[in-house]
């Protein structure tokens, strides 16, 4: 099992911020396409954002302008920020390394009270 750590859920405001930090293993981060992926109660999970090892980046249209994807190769991090939380957003975020299967993280809860 591939590790990667999450790490920077927690409880905000509607309107708040929130940076989430996937922390891979070094040759994993070097190989894989990296992504955040979110599951709220009730919901399948869904696809956040994407980043390639080239730095092409997908988001969902509901966060576009508000979360922004970005990587540290120095780090071998993955991190996303989330400004502008709606309630909506409440969920888990899963970072993902997207092998085939991808690897997963244990999540982090994002929650947004309004």
């Amino acid at each position: 099992q591939v590790p990667l750590v999450e790490s920077g859920g927690g409880l905000v405001q509607a309107g708040g911020s929130l940076r989430l930090s996937c922390v891979a293993s070094g040759t994993v981060f070097r190989i894989f396409a990296m992504g955040w992926y979110r599951q709220a109660p009730g919901h399948e999970r869904e696809m956040v954002a994407t980043i390639s090892t080239g730095g092409s980046i997908n988001y969902i249209d509901s966060v576009k302008g508000r979360f922004t994807i970005s990587r540290d190769n120095t780090k071998n991090t993955v991190y996303l920020q989330m400004n502008s939380l709606k309630p909506e957003d409440t969920a888990v975020y899963y970072c993902a390394a997207l092998s085939i299967p991808p690897y997963w993280g244990k999540g982090t809860l994002v929650t947004v009270s309004s």
